[in-house]
């Protein structure tokens, strides 16, 4: 998506633009696979900050809302846990949420969560501008860009806290603890040192959750007609052998195939740890912002399931969690062991809000998508005990075995499913190591080590969730969108080094946000 997003809006821009790509199709990560004869979305599955497609077809003289139909979820996911009939959903509108949490928890705890909300709102609105439209900041930006308003809120949330720390002291009831805790996860981190501020990640979901009509595949899909609509030449099942760089200066990429690509500026989209292990050749190495040293973030176990299921009321996005909750980050992170005792989110991809007539009896199958959190596999530190088939078997065991605990029955068959370990998605997205985020957003200052658009190297640029703004199919759009205006600010020989800052945004008094306190 940061590598459509960056085309698209370089074309836009009028320069001439090939887009590489050793895939079949548009996407990256953002894939479907076919099981039992039906596509099933086996990447990303959530989408959240419409504005930032919007505002992308906008640019290039198109309608968003006419290419890619999206309805809106009422509840924002269903959470269960092992202990119990335990149930709590968490909604659009706020004060339903609240209530819910009244009744699940307390009335104290739902008072809580309003108090939560409101700190949620104004960090996001503070940190929107600043931030997520803007390059890459330093620390003496940000405080610039924020203001005095955005520093007190920043200091009120204990910056240098991390966000479980931050959690324990605006909830009472650990199960919430652990619900918003999750929000690490969004970026592939553990709650114990993600940084505090991911708490607006509630801000995010409160704006909006969709359902694509299609898939989320439509997503790419539809990006990639317009940039084709607007001149991009798209070239599929074409990988890249290196980046060609001569007299210092980028000058194109070689094929696999030999053939030499010239071009004056090349964007990189991809996990930046595959230019720092030297994937791309030694021009791309010596660009690289990020070393392969940089903690990875989470990897993934997936099952893409075709089966009927019975128990549990399933809604669109669904999270099961165990107990002891802290157990899973100590063994990916502490061990880079797969969980014991793994949280399981189920996307039931045939269910809006409270399901739909006809879906989940015994003999009507529904297309789920399964996942477990997992170490990057380049990390796991194999000893003579370790055997992979069997921690992977014990991983889906224990996974299956927490659903049914929880009330879900997924009565699957085989050749009925597919299941994706950290080992594939290394041979898919090379030098990631499994790892789906780029590096662990863990510490405070993990926002100021993340790469960025610009590369040592001129006419190299980066692009794609490794690199700023971060990961997640919104973040890194946006990052497209900031190498693409990098690259037409350095075109610009009248202010070759100001800092690029995108319009618009849900900060700004939108159609979303009219209205709210």
């Amino acid at each position: 998506m940061g590598g459509l997003a960056c085309a698209l809006t370089l074309a836009q821009r009028g320069l001439e633009v090939t887009l590489v790509d050793a895939a079949e199709g548009p996407g990256g990560k953002m894939r479907p696979l076919s099981v039992g004869g039906v596509q099933i979305d086996s990447g990303p599955t959530v989408f959240t900050m419409r504005w930032v497609f919007e505002q992308l077809f906008e640019q290039a003289g198109a309608s968003f809302s006419e290419r890619v139909a999206c309805d809106p979820l009422s509840i924002l996911a269903r959470h269960a846990w092992r202990s119990g009939d335990q149930r709590l959903d968490l909604c659009a509108q706020a004060v339903d949420s609240q209530s819910a949490i009244a009744t699940f928890s307390s009335p104290a705890e739902g008072r809580r969560f309003q108090a939560f909300c409101q700190e949620a709102r104004r960090l996001y609105r503070h940190l929107e501008g600043p931030y997520i439209r803007s390059e890459k900041p330093t620390v003496l930006s940000l405080m610039k860009d924020l203001g005095p308003g955005g520093l007190m809120a920043l200091t009120g949330l204990g910056p240098f806290r991390t966000l479980w720390a931050t959690l324990s002291k605006r909830f009472s009831d650990p199960r919430l603890q652990q619900l918003f805790g999750r929000y690490a996860t969004y970026c592939g981190a553990s709650p114990w040192q993600a940084p505090a501020t991911l708490i607006l990640i509630a801000q995010v979901e409160m704006d909006g959750v969709w359902a694509v009509r299609g898939g989320m595949g439509r997503l790419s899909v539809a990006l990639a007609e317009l940039a084709a609509e607007r001149g991009v030449v798209q070239r599929y099942r074409t990988p890249v052998k290196d980046v060609v760089v001569e007299g210092g200066h980028t000058r194109g990429v070689r094929l696999a195939d030999g053939e030499l690509l010239r071009a004056d500026t090349v964007v990189f989209n991809g996990d930046v740890n595959a230019l720092a292990m030297g994937s791309l050749g030694r021009g791309g190495s010596a660009a690289a912002a990020v070393r392969p040293r940089s903690q990875r973030s989470l990897s993934a176990m997936t099952w893409s399931v075709l089966a009927p299921t019975q128990g549990w009321p399933l809604t669109r996005h669904n999270v099961f969690f165990d107990q002891d909750y802290s157990s899973e980050f100590r063994d990916i992170f502490g061990r880079a062991r797969f969980p014991t005792k793994p949280t399981v989110y189920v996307c039931a991809q045939d269910r809006h809000d409270q399901g739909l007539a006809g879906v989940g009896s015994v003999d009507q199958p529904e297309r789920l998508l399964v996942l477990v959190n997992a170490p990057a596999c380049g990390d796991e530190q194999q000893g003579p005990s370790w055997d992979r088939e069997q921690e992977m078997q014990s991983c889906q065991d224990r996974t299956f075995e927490l659903l049914n605990a929880c009330g879900l029955q997924v009565h699957r068959h085989l050749g009925q499913e597919q299941r994706t370990t950290p080992w594939e998605f290394e041979q898919r997205y090379p030098g990631s190591a499994g790892s789906l985020y780029g590096p662990a957003t863990h510490g405070w200052l993990s926002a100021f080590r993340r790469g960025s658009a610009r590369t040592t190297i001129p006419g190299l640029y980066l692009a794609g969730g490794s690199v700023h703004p971060g990961p997640g199919v919104p973040m890194a759009t946006m990052s497209g969108r900031l190498a693409a205006e990098t690259v037409m600010d350095h075109l610009d020989s009248t202010s070759p080094s100001r800092r690029v800052v995108i319009s618009g945004g849900i900060s700004m008094q939108s159609v979303m946000t009219a209205g709210m306190p």
